[in-house]
């Protein structure tokens, strides 16, 4: 059974979906950080790099988008015929941001703009068709194709989505007719806009679920704010009337709580990640890859030892692929599984977890084992994951997961005191000011007492919550 659960609130609006009672995947979108990927923008060329074919472009946002040159078609037809290398600084391009900015860079553009629908995704630069590959069925794809074709211009593409399976004719038509209207708009915005300008911004999170996520094997979707069922309902009504049975309005409390979404929310920020057979995996995330290590813990197994080692990675593949979208992981991962010597083994587990990539909207790739024994793993990340949303870095470790113990404070202390003791002695003694628990182990420290008699100064040694652990204050009577 899958379901989706939406939560708004003015502040924020959260979608989780649930299968067979287990948190697959968890979304939110807050009006100040709203995404911009899937946005069309008329821009400005500030810079050119020739030597990396890319430029930058001003949108009007804070940071300049970066545009690969060598990455599209031109946009406007007045630039149909340039070479893409002769891009020059103060020209007017439109581009599609396909990457949020992260950290200190800047959103990502590409001139492959597309503009997507309940059953196709419009192209309007690019002249072909393509089908999703999850619609199997030759016959299916050929009907699809041919009824596309015949809608769209010969100068524009469309990618038919899985939502098209089985629809009629009619439904399909009416969504490439939308879509051409949105472009025609586009268009006509572009040429009144002034320099940079937003020609087009994709739609909200609840939008985005009812086109992206509501599909045949959702059971339902169930949402609990009262003017947003009735904005889903209209929209169903006239994209999808037969799945109007499946919206449902929640009059409950709390709806994430009553259905334990916000329990399983709790363990996202986790680096343990616990498995039901007793093993566990230790997520760690670096600047230029996601680490995943597989341990067995207490689980021993009933078989031998190829055959519990075996069922506990596949227990582990199963929880991975789940964590790389509940917790949207992007990039390099790299996966230490437990060795198997059998070959058979090994491409079962890669077989696995190709197949548990397919149920992710993400691009994911499972590359291979590396001779070391390691999964290497690419997923595509377009925009800012769950931990950017809810979490900050820590401004006592500075985002390490790491404080000085007591011992090495002490000893920086001691340092400190001899520096002091060796330009003039403190004849009133110091206070020390410092976290409880390391003011605790420092008292009972009996190197920091034979310091004191060395000095002939006492330091008096004060607990304070304030004071952050790692850190301390020492002043002189």
């Amino acid at each position: 059974m899958k379901t989706i659960y939406v939560n708004v609130m003015p502040e924020e609006t959260r979608m989780a979906v649930v299968e067979d009672g287990q948190l697959a995947m968890l979304e939110l979108e807050r009006p100040e950080h709203a995404h911009l990927v899937g946005n069309i923008y008329k821009g400005q060329v500030q810079n050119v790099l020739k030597g990396m074919q890319a430029s930058f472009v001003d949108i009007g946002q804070p940071k300049n988008a970066f545009l690969y040159v060598g990455n599209g078609k031109i946009a406007s037809k007045a630039q149909a015929n340039s070479p893409r290398e002769n891009i020059t600084v103060g020209q007017n391009v439109i581009v599609q941001i396909i990457k949020d900015e992260v950290g200190t860079k800047g959103p990502r553009a590409t001139m492959h703009l597309s503009i997507p629908g309940r059953h196709v995704v419009l192209m309007p630069n690019s002249a072909y068709i393509g089908t999703s590959h999850r619609i199997e069925d030759d016959g299916e794809r050929q009907r699809l194709h041919d009824i596309v074709r015949a809608e769209v211009p010969k100068n524009m593409g469309c990618i038919i989505r899985t939502a098209a399976q089985g629809q009629p004719a009619e439904n399909i038509v009416k969504d490439i007719r939308y879509l051409m209207k949105i472009w025609d708009e586009i268009l006509a915005k572009a040429k009144l806009s002034a320099t940079s300008a937003l020609l087009y911004r994709d739609a909200d999170l609840v939008i985005r679920i009812v086109r992206d996520y509501l599909t045949d094997d959702v059971d339902k979707m169930v949402i609990d704010n009262p003017r947003m069922y009735k904005r889903v309902c209209d929209l169903i009504k006239a994209t999808a009337p037969d799945m109007l049975s499946r919206i449902e309005l929640y009059e409950g409390r709390n709806i994430f709580k009553d259905n334990g979404i916000t329990e399983a929310m709790e363990k996202l920020n986790g680096r343990t990640v616990e498995l039901e057979s007793g093993g566990f995996l230790v997520i760690d995330k670096t600047e230029a890859m996601t680490v995943i290590d597989v341990n067995t813990g207490s689980f021993v197994g009933d078989m031998n030892l190829a055959d519990t080692v075996y069922k506990l990675n596949i227990e582990a593949a199963d929880e991975i692929m789940r964590q790389l979208r509940l917790r949207d992981m992007g990039g390099i991962i790299l996966v230490d599984f437990i060795d198997m010597d059998s070959p058979e083994q090994n491409e079962r587990l890669l077989e696995r977890m190709r197949q548990l990539a397919q149920g992710d909207r993400s691009k994911t790739n499972i590359v291979d084992i590396t001779s070391l024994g390691l999964v290497e793993i690419t997923r595509r990340k377009s925009r800012k994951n769950l931990e950017s949303l809810l979490y900050c870095q820590c401004p006592v470790c500075e985002g390490t997961g790491r404080v000085l113990s007591p011992e090495t404070l002490a000893v920086k202390i001691s340092r400190n005191i001899r520096r002091v003791e060796a330009k003039k002695h403190a004849a009133n003694g110091y206070l020390l000011q410092l976290h409880p628990q390391a003011a605790n182990e420092i008292k009972a420290m009996d190197s920091f007492r034979r310091l004191m008699e060395d000095f002939g100064a006492e330091v008096t040694i004060e607990a304070s919550r304030e004071i952050s652990p790692g850190s301390y204050i020492l002043t002189q009577r």
